[in-house]
């Protein structure tokens, strides 16, 4: 039974799922160096004017955020293809227009930022003012969304794909 509280999956190409595995992999590795800089800092003495021993402490927590991210990323991304849908859905490149403007037109992958560094196109995440706004259209289909600056954006849905990675 939905309860409709699932976050929608995130698609990763393999070579985006392989680059995060490296990175966790990496993190988790360097664990007992922050580990150790924490100890050698924390025997330098007094630890409330000891910058260098909260700079390591404050690295180790970015370091675990960091790895527990991507093992929740990693354990519910679907890798490979995005499935073919009639709809705007994550894991699409889809081409819009703005406002009335057919020659105003933009071409973006909706999903996941983590896959940016894997493709030449811009990324906009699904939980985006704008992503929220075409999951689910069709082509020819006009949305509204507010943008941070507060301004109201039309844009109509021209076509989408799945992404091929």
């Amino acid at each position: 039974m939905s309860t409709g509280n699932e976050a929608p999956a995130t698609w990763l190409s393999q070579d985006a799922f392989d680059r995060l595995q490296g990175e966790l992999d990496e993190l988790i590795a360097n664990r007992p160096v922050i580990a150790a800089e924490i100890n050698a800092r924390r025997e330098e003495g007094d630890l409330r004017e000891n910058g260098g021993y909260h700079a390591a402490r404050e690295e180790q927590g970015k370091a675990e955020g960091r790895i527990l991210y991507l093992k929740e990323l990693l354990r519910t991304a679907k890798v490979g293809g995005a499935p073919t849908a009639d709809v705007v859905s994550p894991g699409m490149v889809v081409t819009i227009f703005f406002d009335d403007d057919k020659d105003d037109t933009e071409t973006f992958l909706l999903g996941s930022r983590e896959i940016a560094a894997t493709t030449d196109l811009t990324v906009y995440s699904p939980e985006s003012a704008l992503g929220k706004s075409i999951l689910g259209g069709r082509p020819g289909q006009t949305c509204t969304y507010t943008a941070p600056s507060g301004a109201d954006i039309k844009v109509t849905v021209v076509s989408f794909e799945p992404f091929s990675g």
